[in-house]
C-alpha cells in the first residue's frame, strides 16, 4: 500500500493515476484546500482508498500510515502566495503537517521509501559563472535595484555581469521566500526522520510544473496557470519585470513518473534530485507559447512590475535523476505549452 498525500491535488492526481495504471494500492489523504480545490474533484478513481481530511490531525496521519509500504507526501500550500501575512499558514499546512505526519510513521516504526515533493525554491537564485570569478552565488536583489529596474544579479565579488547555468543539487540551498523556506524545511524534516529510522528518503525538487488540473486565477497557482486564466477572461498576461526571467516548464505527467520511480527505483542514499525538463525558456516566452492558442486574445504585456521574493533565472541539471532514477523527461515545451492552453484547469473555492 502506497500512501499520497495531497492525492487529490494537481500533481497528486496525476500521481495517483500513474501508481494505480501500475497495479499498485493506493490510499490517499487529502484535506481539499480551498485554494486548490472546490470540493471534491470529478473523476476519481474507485480503485484507490479516498480520505478527506488534514495530515496535520495526529488522528489522522495515525490513520493513515497505518499499513503502509512506502509513502509519497505532496500534501503542501503552494506558490509565492499573496504577502508575508501567508506565513503562518505555509508553516502550518508544510510544515507543521509534515512533522505530525512523520510522528506517525515514527509511532509505526515505518522504514520504507519516503518521496516528499520538494521544489526548486529552495535554491534561491539559481547557478552563475563569472568570467573572473567562476561559479558564483549573487546576493538577493535589493528593493532599489529592482525599483530602478535593474533585474540582473551581479557578481557579488567584483559587480560584473552573470552567466545563468543550470543548477544541480549540489548547489547550497538558499530560500529566498517564506514558501521556499518551509519547502526547504520539509526536506530537512524527512531526512532527518530517514537517518533515524533507516528509511530510504528521496526529495524530488520540482521546476515550474504545468499542465491539466492546475488550480485556475489564483496566487498561490503557478504562472502558467495565471496567464492561461487570464487569456481565457480576455486579459493580456501580466509578465513581470522584462519577461526575461529563465526557468525550466516541466509537464505535470513527467513530474508523476518521476514520483512513480523514485517510489519503486533503487537508489545509492537518501538524496535530493531534481525534477524538470532540462530545457529553459524565458517567462515572456511562456507566456507567448500559451497566447498562441487563443487568436484574438490580447498580447501578453511586460508591467515592469516585481514580487521581492522572486528570483531572476532557475533552471535544473536533471543528470543526477535520469542516472540514478532512470527518469527521462518527456513532454517538449511546445507540444506541452499548446496541449495546456486548452487543458481543463480546476476551479477553487477563490474563483
Amino acid at each position: 500500500m502506497i500512501l499520497v498525500t495531497g492525492g487529490a491535488g494537481f500533481i497528486g492526481s496525476h500521481v495517483v493515476e500513474q501508481l494505480l495504471a501500475d497495479g499498485h494500492e493506493v490510499r490517499v489523504v487529502d484535506r481539499l484546500h480551498p485554494g486548490a480545490h472546490d470540493g471534491i474533484p470529478d473523476g476519481l478513481d474507485p480503485r484507490a482508498e479516498w480520505v478527506w481530511a488534514d495530515v496535520a490531525d495526529p488522528v489522522v496521519a495515525a490513520r493513515a500510515v497505518r499499513g503502509v509500504d512506502a509513502v509519497c507526501h505532496q500534501a503542501a500550500m503552494v506558490g509565492l502566495g499573496v504577502d508575508f501575512g501567508d506565513a503562518p499558514s505555509y508553516a502550518r499546512d508544510n510544515d507543521l503537517a509534515t512533522a505530525t505526519l512523520l510522528a506517525a510513521l515514527h509511532d509505526q516504526a515505518f522504514a520504507g521509501r519516503l518521496v516528499v515533493a520538494s521544489s526548486m525554491v529552495v535554491y534561491g537564485e539559481g547557478a552563475y559563472t563569472c568570467e573572473r570569478h567562476g561559479l558564483v552565488r549573487p546576493l538577493p536583489r535589493t528593493r532599489a535595484a529592482l525599483d530602478a529596474g535593474s533585474w540582473e544579479p551581479s557578481c557579488p565579488s567584483c559587480g560584473r555581469d552573470l552567466t545563468p547555468v543550470a543548477v544541480t543539487e549540489s548547489v547550497p540551498p538558499d530560500p529566498r521566500n517564506v514558501y521556499a523556506a518551509t519547502k526547504l524545511h520539509q526536506e530537512h524534516l524527512c531526512f532527518a526522520y530517514g537517518r533515524e529510522h533507516e528509511a530510504s528518503v528521496v526529495a524530488l525538487r520540482y521546476h515550474n510544473v504545468y499542465g491539466p488540473r492546475m488550480p485556475s486565477d489564483t496566487p498561490y497557482a503557478g504562472v502558467a496557470s495565471i496567464f492561461r486564466s487570464a487569456l481565457e477572461a480576455g486579459r493580456a498576461p501580466q509578465v513581470f519585470e522584462d519577461g526575461g526571467q529563465l526557468r525550466d516548464f516541466v509537464h505535470v505527467s513527467d513530474v508523476a513518473r518521476a514520483n512513480v520511480l523514485a517510489l519503486t527505483a533503487e537508489i545509492p542514499r537518501s538524496r535530493s534530485y531534481n525534477v524538470a525538463s532540462g530545457e529553459r525558456h524565458s517567462v515572456l516566452e511562456m507566456a507567448h507559447a500559451i497566447a498562441a492558442a487563443y487568436p484574438d486574445a490580447l498580447a501578453p504585456a511586460i508591467v515592469p512590475r516585481y514580487r521581492l521574493g522572486d528570483v531572476r533565472h532557475v533552471f535544473g541539471a536533471v543528470d543526477a535523476a535520469r542516472s540514478d532514477l532512470g527518469f527521462e523527461p518527456r513532454v517538449p515545451f511546445t507540444d506541452g505549452m499548446r496541449a495546456f492552453s486548452t487543458a481543463p484547469l480546476r476551479r477553487t473555492s477563490a474563483t
